[in-house]
């Protein structure tokens, strides 16, 4: 079952909830917007149904709510910070505003941050430097969840990556797992009860399959293409761990808690390139170009990643967001 919840309840009981836990108005803040921006836009498997994990994970001691993050190391464009356990979302805005600060200066920055927690919706930070008007460009790594190719254990983390370009009012953001869906879109489609559009991972007879339940008690989810994707995981899994100084994947604890990760975010000023005045409109053409495909489907349009954020940004304003019933009752229990 599924009820309409208005933006500004969620975000209200996200708030009371925070702040209970002794996050201070500022952090219960942010926290709460993210987490109901993330619902509003569509996100669900990283908004209102993660909430509930959120919390538990700082009253179970593996967030830590007043911890914030410390420089380490800087060396021109390049910055290394320490997390230090603090929530994932807010030491992720924190590192995304830095990263367009030292932009602002030199052109691109950098910066690699260490001991963190899990960042949510990779794609929040993309927007953010987005609509500021700096290219982004963001992954982090995660705990053990996906096998490399041609093996039967995961090794590998499936390690979400986000690239976002300003365009017109809005923004082009691709922000993707390693894996053919997220373990919080697996969970989405198994509490709907539906099957995956397309095969997700493999069963217990080793066979792909649509069963989002399956997948899950496995834990053998499918790489986006094939060896292409557990190639990729694995590079930016290194890249995270050395751009850090912080924990590999095969170092992180476990995928209950998923702490200590490692993450990379890097800006980079458009207003500083030679072209910028022609940008828009470059991008424009390109976009433009896109729209003329042919549709497989002809009652379905061509988009561009993050275009249906927009769409689904103004429904779920107009009538609230939709929620599980069960999942907004826990929550309102927390």
């Amino acid at each position: 079952m599924v009820q309409r919840v208005t933006y500004q309840e969620m975000r209200s009981e996200f708030y009371r909830i925070l702040k209970k836990l002794e996050l201070t108005d500022e952090k219960a803040g942010k926290c709460a917007e993210i987490f109901t921006v993330n619902s509003l836009e569509g996100v669900y498997s990283h908004g209102v149904n993660r909430f509930g994990r959120f919390v538990n994970n700082i009253m179970d001691g593996y967030i830590y709510p007043d911890a914030e993050a410390s420089l380490i190391k800087s060396a021109g464009s390049l910055e290394q910070w320490d997390g230090h356990l603090g929530p994932g979302p807010l030491n992720a805005v924190f590192a995304t505003d830095r990263a367009m600060t030292i932009a602002a200066g030199n052109g691109i920055g950098l910066v690699g941050l260490a001991n963190t927690n899990h960042w949510m919706r990779g794609g929040t930070y993309g927007w953010q430097a987005a609509r500021k008007g700096f290219i982004f460009i963001g992954w982090t790594n995660t705990c053990a969840n996906m096998p490399a190719w041609g093996a039967r254990d995961p090794r590998i983390g499936n390690n979400p990556f986000v690239i976002a370009v300003p365009f017109m009012d809005e923004a082009i953001v691709l922000d993707f797992a390693m894996t053919q869906y997220s373990y919080g879109k697996l969970e989405t489609y198994r509490n709907e009860g539906l099957e995956l559009p397309f095969p997700g991972g493999f069963d217990s007879h080793g066979e792909l399959t649509r069963v989002p339940g399956e997948i899950l008690k496995t834990f053998r989810a499918l790489p986006i293409g094939y060896w292409k994707g557990s190639g990729l995981a694995l590079l930016l899994d290194i890249l995270a761990a050395v751009l850090s100084g912080g924990f590999a994947t095969c170092e992180v604890p476990d995928c209950k808690q998923e702490n200590r990760l490692s993450q990379v975010f890097i800006a980079i000023d458009i207003t500083k390139l030679q072209n910028f005045p022609a940008i828009e409109n470059t991008i424009g053409m390109i976009i433009s170009d896109l729209k003329k495909s042919i549709p497989e489907n002809e009652n379905d349009g061509i988009r561009y990643p993050g275009e249906s954020v927009v769409k689904t940004r103004r429904i779920n304003l107009e009538n609230g967001i939709p929620v599980n019933t069960e999942i907004w009752k826990a929550i309102l229990k927390l």
